[in-house]
């Protein structure tokens, strides 16, 4: 097998680096930029930051992520203490999260949004199957006694309808990673949640998705 490193002068632009190292050196530029730009992010919510840069390339990460008093630690104690299950709105945020860190800790992701009953209600109500895939979680887990922790990357209906269901006393979610992006209801969606008073980690504005989604939990695993 051609190995890239054999003709060490055929790229000179190209680092080389060794696999083990690349991660370190991006974090280590992140936290060079974040210097440079005088952006001062808490100890505390740091590595969720650095994450979503690590993931995006935005910095704007650095300053748009809300945290919730306590978000970080809240986070980490819930999935690593209470074998909670994740519940995402898309099968990309579910693919993204770490499969090897979620089995250590007793953590059952799932992603509902597929399946054909919520299809089938999605068609019969009018509602987005996302709005659907909550009133799905809410009946299978509300009275459960197991803690849900709901991550967004996409479907701002999602969060409006666990707003919804969380004034109501219907469902009450332990924890909320509401990232989606897009223009149409996003903004306001989010700050549905950011005003609700569930433990959340929440992107301001336009910019997030599933990748995001997904980066958030495995930082909150990694920690």
């Amino acid at each position: 097998m051609l190995n890239i490193f054999d003709c060490k002068n055929c790229f000179p632009e190209i680092e080389k680096l060794p696999p083990v190292d690349i991660e370190r050196e991006s974090m280590r530029r992140i936290d060079a930029e974040l210097e440079r730009r005088g952006i001062d992010v808490p100890s505390c919510n740091l590595p969720v930051v650095k994450r979503c840069i690590h993931t995006s390339a935005d910095f704007d990460y650095a300053e748009n992520l809300f945290f919730s008093d306590g978000a970080v630690e809240a986070g980490c104690h819930i999935l690593k203490n209470k074998s909670p299950v994740i519940i995402t709105d898309t099968n990309m945020a579910l693919a993204g999260i770490n499969k090897k860190s979620c089995g250590k800790f007793g953590i059952e992701a799932v992603c509902f949004m597929a399946d054909e009953d919520v299809s089938e209600a999605s068609h019969r109500t009018g509602f987005t199957r996302a709005v659907c895939s909550v009133d799905k979680a809410a009946s299978l887990f509300a009275d459960s006694g197991r803690p849900v922790f709901f991550v967004c990357g996409n479907a701002p209906t999602a969060l409006v309808r666990i707003r919804q269901l969380y004034d109501e006393n219907i469902f009450r979610p332990d924890f909320v990673v509401g990232v989606p992006v897009g223009f149409v209801n996003v903004v306001a969606a989010k700050e549905l949640i950011i005003k609700s008073g569930i433990p959340c980690i929440v992107s301001r504005g336009n910019k997030g998705g599933s990748n995001i989604a997904a980066c958030i939990v495995n930082a909150l695993l990694y920690l």
